[in-house]
């Protein structure tokens, strides 16, 4: 095969769930090197209540433990904080640009087990149409877009599919043009409320294209923390020393489990479709050691059925930090290696032009306090040219050293965020 001019292809993708809706932030230049695409691909079949594949839920929340599991072990010194959604969403417009192994890579990582690409396709779009639906008390927008080189022709199928199922914005600009990088990043920051204001530091001309997809979460408390009742407290830091943190205090009758490794509680959001949970290894487990040994899609599952109605008190801190990491090295260990290879990346199926992945960052922000929690994620893909019995007396439970946490919708399962907090900031 001939080989082209060696070219950037980047791939950007933002991860959010958002609270003022989406802004479109431009259209097809229908001059450029992206062909108007056929019509000849099937429109997703969305109800407002859209039953999501369990295969995808499934699929998404064993690749995030393992995801959240290969960057623990890169560094469980600081706080750490994943989209498993923003990611899997980002990786799936990714897959279908991909072809031969390069694409069976993308699955294998992505934990697809079968499912063919339209049915990945449907999928994705449900699972957009349910949880921007979730709850009307909770504010939750996911939002995609393709930011293409004039210079490179793209396939029309691959635009038509992007744009179908993911209700991507598509735009085609001049990558030579120095305020390009200011327009990407304006789009994150408006679809993130201004939590992430970037994503990229530079446009270069060899890149080809960016996807981008932004994940926003603004949700209250179904039951508020009085600030009253919040005072500093000692928090106990990985090192064993401890630090003076305002830590959080209610009472109440919670969905609440607690075993010989750990406490944890489930904390609703308005109507109570979506939640957190909290969990507090027991103070002899390391967070190292329950994130490596429990969080796993089965341990997850099996944790989910067993919490039960118990009355009792929570005491959490305040936090609020962001989280910024390359997810190159980490993709590549989960299985997709040849993506990242120029000399054997096959992504036919979105440009004839020899490309590779580049880079993928994945930024994400969170603050929690009294009222509730306000999250963002975006992810960015980079492709250069050659992404027990239980007790009923009340429960105390004081969440004073590193912990887990994750926002969930508890009618799909679908995990949103996950992270850990070793210093509360």
């Amino acid at each position: 095969m001939a080989r082209f001019p060696v070219r950037c292809f980047t791939i950007a993708f933002a991860g959010w769930l958002a609270l003022s809706g989406l802004a479109a932030c431009g259209s097809i230049n229908r001059n450029s090197a992206i062909a108007q695409p056929p019509p000849a691909t099937p429109s997703p079949t969305m109800s407002p209540t859209p039953a999501v594949n369990p295969q995808l839920i499934a699929a998404d929340n064993q690749f995030g433990f393992k995801l959240f599991s290969q960057l623990i072990q890169q560094d469980s010194e600081q706080n750490l904080m994943m989209s498993p959604t923003s990611v899997a969403i980002a990786l799936s417009m990714l897959y279908n640009g991909a072809s031969g192994e390069t694409q069976q890579q993308i699955a294998t990582t992505l934990e697809l087990h079968g499912m063919s690409l339209e049915d990945l396709n449907q999928a994705n779009a449900d699972l957009k149409n349910l949880l921007e639906n979730a709850d009307p008390q909770v504010k939750l927008a996911i939002a995609n877009s393709l930011w293409g080189n004039q210079e490179v022709a793209f396939k029309p199928d691959f635009i038509q599919r992007i744009q179908t199922f993911y209700d991507a914005e598509v735009e085609t600009l001049d990558f030579t043009n120095p305020s390009v990088v200011n327009r990407i990043n304006d789009w994150v920051d408006r679809n993130t409320e201004g939590k992430i204001p970037t994503i990229l530091d530079e446009v270069r001309p060899d890149d080809i294209l960016f996807l981008i997809n932004a994940v926003y979460f603004k949700g209250e408390w179904q039951q508020a923390f009085d600030q009253a009742n919040t005072s500093d407290r000692p928090f106990t830091l990985p090192d064993g020393s401890t630090k003076n943190h305002p830590l959080m205090s209610q009472s109440g009758n919670y969905l609440y489990q607690e075993t010989d490794e750990f406490q944890a509680v489930s904390l609703p959001y308005g109507e109570g479709r979506l939640s957190m949970y909290v969990f507090l290894p027991q103070a002899d487990v390391p967070l190292t050691q329950f994130s490596q040994e429990l969080l796993s899609a089965d341990n997850w599952d099996t944790a989910m059925t067993r919490f039960t109605r118990r009355d009792g008190t929570v005491e959490l801190p305040r936090f609020k930090y962001e989280y910024a990491t390359r997810l190159n090295d980490a993709l590549k260990a989960l299985g997709m290696p040849m993506a990242f290879d120029p000399d054997v990346a096959d992504l036919t199926g979105l440009t004839d032009q020899d490309s590779f992945v580049n880079e993928v960052r994945h930024k994400t922000f969170i603050e929690v306090n009294e009222e509730g929690t306000e999250a963002a994620a975006v992810t960015s893909i980079g492709i250069r040219a050659t992404s027990v019995q239980i007790p009923t007396e009340p429960f105390v439970m004081t969440v004073d050293r590193p912990f887990f946490y994750a926002i969930r919708d508890n009618e799909s399962g679908a995990i949103l965020f996950m992270g850990s907090v070793v210093n509360p900031e």
